[in-house]
C-alpha cells in the first residue's frame, strides 16, 4: 500500500513557509504522496471563517519544489473552472513537476463558497458529467468539440502538447457518478467520513470498484488539536494495523488527514511507519 499525506486545509491558517516546509518533509521522510484540498471558504459552522490557499497556485509551486512524490488536488471541484482550463492547469502541472501529477476531480459540495464566489450550485452532477467530459478528452490527446447545457468548447486541443495522459482520479460516491467516471479514471478516493474511517465502511463502500482505491483516514497524534473534529479517529498508535488491515481490504492507497497537521506530527508518523 501506499501511503500518503494531505496538507493543511482549512484546520487553521497556514502560510507558505510552512506549507512547504511539511510537503519537503513528507517527501524527505518516505511518504509517496501528498495532497491539497480544493476549497475557498468556510463559514458558519460555529468556528471562525476560514480558507486555504488557491489550490491551482500551491500545486504548481509544489511541482517546482518536490522532486520524488506524486501529488494532486483532492480533489479538485469542475465547477470552480472552465474544462478546457482545468486541463491545460493539469498538463502544466504535469509538465513541471516530470510526470508526478495525479488530477483528483469532484462536484465540490461546500454551497458556502460557491455562493460567497458566484459559481452555480443547482444541477452540480451534471455539470459535473460535461466537464468531465472535456477535460479526459483533452487531457487523452484529442481535439475536443462539445456544446452542452453547461459548457461549450470548439476545437479545442492542448498545446504544448501533454508529454503524458495525466492520471485521473475521481472522488466521490454518487451511482450516476461513478457510471459516468470509472470507465475513464485510473482511481478512485473516498474521503474518512463516508465509510466511518473504518475497515468494514471501506470494505463495503468500495465494494464494486473496479480502478485503484484511495482511501483517506484521519489520524489523531499524541490525542490531537481537535483540527478536525470527528468521530472514530485512529491514535498513532494503532495505526500501523489499522492499515495493514485496510490493505487487506482492497485499499491500494492511504491519505493520512492528521491531527494536528504539522511538521512534528508529519515526523512523528513516520517514525511509526517507516
Amino acid at each position: 500500500m501506499e501511503i500518503g499525506v494531505q496538507l493543511p486545509e482549512v484546520e487553521r491558517e497556514v502560510r507558505w513557509p510552512e506549507l512547504l516546509e511539511i510537503a519537503r518533509l513528507v517527501e524527505a521522510r518516505g511518504f509517496d504522496s501528498l495532497w491539497l484540498g480544493d476549497h475557498m471558504l468556510y463559514r458558519g459552522d460555529g468556528r471562525p471563517e476560514r480558507g486555504p490557499w488557491d489550490a491551482w497556485t500551491t500545486l504548481a509551486a509544489l511541482a517546482a519544489a518536490t522532486e520524488r512524490v506524486t501529488f494532486g488536488p483532492l480533489v479538485a471541484a469542475t465547477a470552480f473552472h472552465e474544462p478546457g482550463l482545468i486541463a491545460r492547469m493539469a498538463a502544466a502541472i504535469d509538465e513541471i513537476s516530470g510526470a508526478r501529477f495525479v488530477l483528483g476531480l469532484g462536484t465540490g459540495w461546500n454551497e458556502t463558497e460557491f455562493e460567497a464566489f458566484g459559481i452555480p450550485f443547482d444541477r452540480k452532477v451534471s455539470r459535473f458529467e460535461e466537464a468531465f467530459e472535456i477535460i479526459r478528452r483533452l487531457l487523452a490527446g484529442e481535439r475536443v468539440t462539445f456544446e452542452g447545457a453547461f459548457s461549450t468548447v470548439r476545437d479545442a486541443v492542448l498545446l504544448p502538447p501533454p508529454a503524458r495522459r495525466v492520471p485521473l482520479m475521481i472522488g466521490g460516491h454518487g451511482p450516476r457518478l461513478l457510471a459516468a467516471t470509472l470507465p475513464h479514471v485510473d482511481a478512485w478516493n473516498t474521503w474518512y467520513s463516508p465509510y466511518g474511517n473504518t475497515v468494514e465502511g471501506f470494505a463495503e463502500l468500495s465494494a464494486g470498484i473496479g480502478v485503484r482505491k484511495s482511501a483517506c483516514v484521519l489520524v489523531t497524534v499524541d490525542g490531537g488539536r481537535g483540527e478536525r473534529p470527528a468521530d472514530n479517529p485512529v491514535e498513532l498508535g494503532r495505526l500501523r494495523e489499522h492499515l495493514d488491515a485496510l490493505a487487506a481490504a482492497g485499499a491500494d492507497e492511504a491519505i493520512l488527514v492528521l491531527d494536528p497537521i504539522d511538521a512534528g506530527a508529519v515526523g512523528r508518523v513516520a517514525d511509526v511507519l517507516f
